[in-house]
């Protein structure tokens, strides 16, 4: 497990041309799946490492719609540009956190896109740790972002700049552009995570072929008790 850094000096990374030649590959295959949700009106941003550029051999290709879409839609669009799914999942991480949809092209590919509507520090959740639009993406502009660490990730034209976000949380929170306060609810959760450990996943549901994700989404609502609070007024 990645555990977050409480204190560090500012350091520049230097990236050597096999994680750029990786960074490229990772980029090229994000856009891939993000042509096709724009080509259906849709804003997608891809996040994390592929958006900041510090690529390494776990990163994933994780394209993230952020607002609610009618997942049919996403589907179709898919199977026409001959993207067919390898596995399909509603995934809530607690009873009151975004209960979201992932569909996977590849095991370290897929897109995600939320089952009721966000909340705000839930979309700037994915702006924390970077986000690059489709535009960005095609001009291989890499955008600063914080990773599992809790390290400052800053490009640079030779690689990156990292520092530490703790101790230093307005100021994280100025570059990346998000609100003070998902900073601090990140910062929270990744030390609580990292001095007690994953506490394990709320919902992880496969879905079967000839199922849909609302129809199954409101299904597990009424299975569980939880999630109705939050849920109630949202459901499709």
């Amino acid at each position: 497990m990645v555990k977050p850094v409480r204190a560090a000096d500012i350091v520049e990374i230097v990236y050597d041309e096999e994680r750029w030649r990786f960074f490229k590959e990772l980029r090229t295959r994000a856009l891939e799946l993000m042509e096709v949700m724009v080509k259906q009106g849709f804003d997608p941003i891809v996040y994390g490492s592929v958006a900041r550029g510090d690529v390494g051999k776990d990163s994933d290709v994780d394209v993230f719609v952020p607002h609610v879409v009618p997942s049919y839609k996403i589907e179709l669009a898919l199977h026409e540009a001959k993207l067919e799914p390898m596995n399909r999942e509603i995934v809530m991480a607690t009873p009151w956190q975004l209960p979201k949809a992932h569909i996977y092209i590849e095991e370290d590919r897929l897109v995600t896109f939320p089952l009721v509507k966000p909340k705000r520090l839930e979309v700037e959740f994915y702006y924390f740790g970077g986000a690059a639009s489709s535009e960005q993406v095609k001009r291989a502009v890499r955008v600063p972002g914080v990773d599992k660490r809790l390290m400052l990730v800053e490009p640079t034209p030779r690689g990156h700049v990292e520092s530490p976000v703790m101790g230093k949380e307005a100021e994280a929170a100025k570059r990346v552009g998000v609100g003070l306060d998902i900073v601090r609810e990140r910062v929270q959760v990744l030390t609580r995570r990292g001095d007690v450990g994953r506490t394990g996943i709320f919902i992880q549901r496969a879905l079967m072929p000839n199922e849909n994700f609302e129809e199954v989404f409101k299904r597990l609502v009424q299975s569980h008790s939880e999630m109705k609070v939050r849920l109630k007024e949202q459901l499709p």
